[in-house]
Order: C-alpha cells, then structure tokens, then sequence
C-alpha cells in the first residue's frame, strides 16, 4: 500500500514538474527504463564528467544516491525510485536535463485461453500476466490454421481478446495462436495448439427458474432457456446438466438430460428450500460450460388448519328451605359445607372456561 501511494504521488509531482518545464521552453524529459533490484546511472545531458550538477527528483533532494559529477547512481532500485529526476548546473541554477526514471519488470510468458462459445461462428483468445510489471505493456497476436494466417479482430469491449472465424468447419487440422508480450525491458510468449473441437465451450443456460408444483409437496418445475449466445441450437443442440440440493445438506443430486428445457425434480423433501444450478454443452463435441447462477425453491405445502375448541357448561344450583327454625339451626353447618362446595366447583368450572 505504501508502495501504491509513494508511486501516485511521484507521479503528481512529476506531471507539475513536466508542465513548468514546458510553461519555461524546456523540452520534454526523456523516459527511462530500468528494472526493479538493478543498479541505475543516470547522465545530465551530454554535460562533461567535471561539471558539477545538483539532483532533484519531483522536485526534492535524491538520497541514497552516488554522484560522480553530472552521473548520479541508484543501488538496487524499486518502484520508490520512479520519478522525474532533474539536474542543475550548480555554478548558474540552470536547468540542464530532465529524465523520467520508470522501474518495472520485462513479462513473463502470458496466460492464454481460447473457446468458442458462439459455435460454429467462430471462437475467441483472451490472454494476461500473472505477474505486474508497473510499466507499460504490448500484446502481438499470431493465429494460424493449416498453415495460413488467419485473423484476430480485437475485441471492442475487452482489450486483451481477439475473435477468430473457423477457417474450415470440422476441420481435423490443428489451429495455432501465439501471444507475445512486450515492454521496454523485455519480451515473452506462449504458444497454443489446438483442435477446433476441443475448445467448444457454451455459456451458462439463461433465466434458469424453479416454481413448486401444487399439491405436490415433493416435486419442483425447472425451467431455462439456452445461452443467448449459441447461434444455432436446432442445428447444433445442447444437453443439460441439473444440480439440486436442500441447502441443509452439502452433497447434488444430478440429472443429464439429452433434449429440452425443463425438469420436475420429483424427489425433493418436503418443506426444504432448495438450491438448483443448470450447465450446458454440445451434445457431441466440447465441454461442459459453467454453472447458472442459482436459483431458489420450496417444495407446496399444505397450509395449516385452523383449530377452535369451545367448551359450554351448564350448572344448576338446588338450595333447599327449611320448614322450620329449629331445623334451619341443625342444618346451619350442612348448609355451610354446600355453599364451600358450590364456590369450588363455581371457580373449577370458570378455570376450565377460561
């Protein structure tokens, strides 16, 4: 990160110290490159070896350096030591010579793939480094069949792929591509040989959609549309790759299918959301394209009844009357464990309501 920020901000100053130089007629520094961990001199102009000169780079003292008059020396360079570096006559302040240092690294050998998802029009090489190389790099294309230079046309859109037409369909004879990457301080390249057949890849299957099945709490509908780039599917037809599983278990259940598209999954579990992805390929030459993007579901289920339990009681009190005082005395206590009696069942009966 320090690395990325010292680097921007060499840059800034360098462009301010570009547009002075050329507000005041000076010319435009000269570029130069150099790669990372090497020894680095730089010459003030064609000044000679006994002139004095001061150093700046983007405008400031240059430290850890050598100077042996107008020579100035960097040990082991990296990215830090990019920059615009100016030399001064020191016996007049006069501005002598400009130089913009950029440390990088030549190219290593490109990474480069090629597949024809738009069979049998034709197919497409994409390339890039693996490794950064902070300088400024150039991609030259190659492609032959059959011994005849055929053409890369650039691609618009992406500025590392080419698009090649088939020289002859179903040919048996091998296409070559050779990608070389340039930079000022180097070149490599990587050579590919290929069968037409062998790099047939389709795009993912399109609007990819599952939808339970009502009243079948284990079935899901599956539907899809070939890939928007396949030009021709009545003459050249894909098959199908499904893959589904309840997202509580990690393990697919798989279903190849020769013709169509769509599917009911018939043993799906009931109640689970499952996760549902379709492939494509070419149903005699190529590979398998990648997956769909996934898409959810939930088997029918049956909604729940609803269920009201209401309870009605009906309680009668019978008090008997006394005929006489004399009996109403005996009776007090009888009447007394009645009415404790009738408060129980009175509060039992209310508990039970509610």
């Amino acid at each position: 990160m320090a690395n990325t920020v010292t680097s921007a901000c060499c840059a800034v100053l360098a462009a301010v110290v570009v547009v002075y130089a050329q507000k005041h007629g000076l010319q435009s520094p000269r570029v130069q490159y150099e790669k990372i961990g090497s020894h680095v001199t730089l010459h003030c102009g064609i000044l000679p070896n006994t002139s004095a000169v001061t150093w700046k780079v983007n405008g400031s003292d240059v430290e850890d350096a050598i100077r042996e008059g107008p020579i100035l020396s960097l040990k082991v360079v990296d990215l830090s030591h990019s920059g615009l570096y100016s030399c001064f006559d020191d016996s007049t302040d006069e501005l002598k010579d400009q130089i913009s240092l950029r440390t990088g690294n030549p190219p290593r050998e490109p990474v480069v793939l090629c597949r024809s998802n738009t069979y049998p029009r034709g197919f497409y090489c994409s390339w890039h480094l693996n490794h950064p190389t902070y300088i400024p790099n150039e991609f030259e294309i190659n492609a032959m069949h059959d011994n005849r230079k055929v053409e890369c046309e650039r691609d618009p859109n992406h500025k590392n792929r080419c698009h090649i037409k088939f020289d002859h369909l179903f040919s048996t004879l091998k296409y070559k591509v050779m990608v070389t990457a340039k930079n000022a301080l180097g070149t490599s390249s990587t050579t590919l040989m290929f069968d037409e057949f062998a790099i047939v890849k389709p795009d993912p299957p399109e609007r990819v959609e599952a939808k339970k099945v009502p009243n079948n709490p284990r079935k899901l509908e599956v539907r899809w549309h070939n890939p928007s780039t396949w030009p021709d599917p009545d003459s050249f037809p894909l098959k199908f790759f499904l893959r589904y599983r309840p997202l509580i278990l990690d393990q697919w259940q798989h279903v190849e299918l020769s013709d169509g598209t769509s599917h009911t999954i018939t043993d799906a579990y009931a109640g689970k959301e499952y996760i549902i992805q379709v492939a494509a390929k070419d149903n005699e030459i190529g590979t398998w394209s990648d997956w769909s993007v996934a898409v959810h579901a939930t088997p029918w289920m049956e909604e729940p009844k609803s269920l009201t339990t209401e309870v009605k009681t009906t309680v009668t009190f019978t008090t008997p009357a006394p005929s006489s005082t004399s009996e109403m005395c005996v009776g007090s206590n009888s009447a007394w464990k009645v009415s404790l009696s009738i408060m129980f069942l009175l509060v039992t009966i209310i508990c039970l309501i509610i």
